[in-house]
């Protein structure tokens, strides 16, 4: 197991490092715009300018600044944010724990929702039941996140005032932003496991659980969940790293003082250092919790190991 844990760590080195490249490389040639020129305003004569690009570093060749960001990223050190003017790692790591709040409680709850709703389809397919929940979950998992954010908004912040809208200091201003990204994940689930837990329950173990006398719930929870798991939590993981990108929308509409919001702010305004940091900080997330999840898979199956 520590074998595999080092084997991945090695292989996540040469894979952060090209995710660095090409945001490096994006940022300088196929995006518009100066950062310099933003600074210094459209009444800026040439020289200001100049001066400016100077003092960031971006009068340099691009393989001269890409060579100097690989060696300060190696000590830690993303740069100076080009707006605030503050260490950009200071920033997000003050940032970051309102989108890891966001993403855990939306994929918590988003998760639950959904193997409730699926395993009540899989058990009641065929019936009324599945059908109206089935057209239900069709019609949210077709509702793009930033509307049904919006639509939330009016509705409970404009309409019934019971929540608010903007900020992030009690636990009422996660509400519609959870929501917002728990109907998604749970629509996904939802589905997957219906589909899972139809297969499972026509299989030949669950036939003889039954002939035993088993209770339909041991059999359902127990033996169909169960042997179910394997591809709800490859899609869970998958969805972390959909839900951190979706923060990005999400914290803007409800004014969350997150990464997301951090970085839709830095691409605004030109803040490279700021957009390589949170693109690495994402990178870096999004690869621990697959290292997790395939974990994980050796916990719920035995017959899965690592060595």
């Amino acid at each position: 197991m520590n074998k595999y844990i080092l084997r991945r760590i090695a292989i996540a080195v040469p894979l952060i490092l090209a995710i660095m490249t090409i945001v490096f490389v994006m940022l300088r040639v196929a995006v518009p715009g100066d950062p310099a020129l933003l600074l210094a305003g459209d009444q800026a004569t040439p020289e200001l300018i100049e001066k400016i690009r100077e003092s960031l570093g971006l009068n340099r060749p691009i393989w001269e600044q890409y060579l100097i960001f690989l060696r300060n990223a190696a000590m830690g050190d993303m740069g100076i944010s080009i707006i605030h003017r503050q260490p950009v790692m200071d920033i997000i790591f003050s940032a970051f724990p309102f989108t890891v709040a966001v993403t855990f409680y939306s994929v918590t709850f988003g998760t639950a929702l959904g193997l409730l709703v699926g395993i009540i389809t899989a058990i009641k397919r065929g019936t009324w039941i599945d059908n109206l929940l089935m057209v239900v979950i069709v019609f949210f998992y077709s509702i793009p996140t930033f509307w049904l954010g919006i639509m939330l908004i009016l509705i409970f912040a404009v309409g019934l005032r019971i929540l608010p809208v903007q900020g992030a200091t009690t636990w009422q201003h996660f509400v519609l932003p959870v929501a917002t990204l728990s109907v998604g994940q749970a629509t996904l689930i939802a589905r997957l496991t219906r589909s899972s837990m139809i297969e499972i329950l026509n299989a030949d173990f669950i036939r003889t659980a039954r002939s035993k006398g088993l209770p339909s719930r041991k059999i359902i929870l127990v033996h169909a969940l169960k042997n179910s798991l394997i591809p709800i939590i490859t899609v869970v993981g998958l969805s972390v790293g959909g839900l951190l990108g979706g923060a990005v929308i999400t914290e803007s509409i409800f004014g969350l003082p997150g990464v997301g919001r951090l970085a839709i702010e830095a691409i605004g305004n030109r803040d490279y250092p700021m957009i390589q940091a949170t693109v690495l900080m994402v990178a870096i997330t999004f690869i621990f919790v697959n290292l997790i999840v395939d974990l994980i898979y050796a916990f719920v199956d035995p017959r899965i190991h690592y060595s």
